[in-house]
């Protein structure tokens, strides 16, 4: 049975929902203050179907959550999170947190509004990152506030889905416009260029040359990379599978995983020259095991730090960056090999489609969206060809 109490030219309704697993009693209650410019009987009616409402939401299980944002997004973290995504994205989401506790956190579920939602993006879109000395330095990205309330919004689904909430608050609101800016990569010339470079480091630094090459020639992830085995290769058939990745979190420390997603998990046809390249890899691997004898340690991963434990994510990184300041080579990140693959097969004329399933995006749309405008400049160049095969 629900109670009424105005309070001003509001009212208050208080309904009761039973009692919790401790035995107290369990009471929901709601605001609601009509227009202005209501009779009294416009009022009383609709006073009344606010209360019938309500009292129904009550008693379907769609109670209204009382909790402040910062308390449920732990139980998120606990209930959800934990038991359903990968560490990696465990770890991106936790750094999220200061900001959104900072501009939500001590707010009750059931009292934030889209207003709340927006003024945060808008706020988040003058914050600015911190630099390594702890200066402010660059506005975040259009992306990274996305992030955030992408995170905002999944915990207030988890709500809606445990029955807490009826409505999230991050729909229809407004993202500032996107920055998305051309991806730098590496000129065809300066690709020659590295790979003769490599060529001069393979009798010391073999293992990363044959990293890097295999980044170019596949365009695979870093983990995915650092994940292959020796038992993913189908050398009749010159074919490449990945079936797993190696990560790393300060918690966890090297870790196997399984790929990101379900097109995550591929298989890639190898040019003969990455064949002929991993099996001189292969042979120089197995003579340094040999010369290690007991001292080796078994994990039949490609890419290992100096006793065959896996290699550590953040190695390729740190020697090519080495590499280039001793070399001058003009310094690229290496996540952007895998860009300059799927660059390449485009300016080769490979579908869309294709391109996805060697990179292993969810959708084509993902390509589409990471890589329109080099798919736009394949486009003028087939318009002009056709323009001049007419006008020949």
């Amino acid at each position: 049975m629900a109670t009424i109490r105005q309070r001003g030219d509001s009212y208050q309704i208080r309904v009761s929902c039973g009692y919790d697993t401790n035995g107290k009693q369990v009471e929901q209650s709601m605001t609601w203050k009509p227009d202005k410019k209501m009779t009294a009987k416009q009022i009383e009616k609709e006073l009344n179907r606010q209360t019938v409402m309500f009292e129904e939401a009550c008693m379907n299980g769609h109670i209204v959550a009382t909790m402040k944002f910062e308390d449920f997004a732990h139980k998120w973290f606990e209930e959800y999170a934990e038991l359903k995504m990968k560490p990696q994205t465990i770890r991106g989401y936790r750094s999220l947190e200061p900001r959104i506790y900072k501009a939500i956190g001590h707010l009750r579920m059931d009292k934030i509004t889209p207003r709340h939602i927006q003024k945060f993006i808008n706020d988040l879109h003058k914050d600015k990152c911190q630099n390594s000395q702890g200066k402010a330095g660059k506005t975040l990205s259009t992306k990274t506030i996305k992030l955030h309330i992408s995170l905002v919004s999944c915990i207030f689904e988890y709500a809606i889905k445990m029955q807490m909430l009826q409505n999230n608050p991050c729909r229809n609101v407004t993202f500032p416009a996107s920055d998305k800016k051309e991806v730098e990569i590496y000129t065809l010339d300066e690709v020659r260029q590295l790979m003769k470079l490599f060529d001069t480091e393979a009798d010391y630094n073999f293992k990363y040359v044959v990293f890097f090459k295999l980044a170019l020639y596949t365009g695979f992830r870093r983990g995915e990379l650092l994940g292959l085995e020796w038992k993913d290769f189908d050398w009749e058939r010159g074919i490449v599978s990945v079936k797993r990745t190696s990560q790393w979190t300060k918690e966890k420390g090297i870790y196997t995983d399984t790929p990101k997603t379900k097109t995550s998990f591929r298989s890639l046809k190898m040019p003969d020259i990455v064949i002929d390249l991993l099996k001189q890899y292969k042979e120089w691997q197995d003579n340094y095991k040999a010369s290690l004898g007991t001292k080796w340690i078994e994990t039949d991963r490609l890419f290992t730090q100096a006793e065959g434990k896996p290699m550590d994510p953040a190695s390729p990184y740190k020697y090519y960056e080495e590499f280039c300041k001793r070399t001058g080579m003009r310094f690229v990140s290496p996540h952007k090999f895998r860009h300059l693959n799927a660059s390449m097969l485009i300016s080769q004329g490979v579908d869309v489609k294709t391109v996805q399933s060697c990179l292993g995006h969810t959708s084509p749309t993902t390509t589409l969206s990471i890589y329109t405008h080099a798919f736009q400049e394949v486009q003028a160049i087939a318009t002009n060809a056709i323009a001049e095969a007419i006008n020949f």
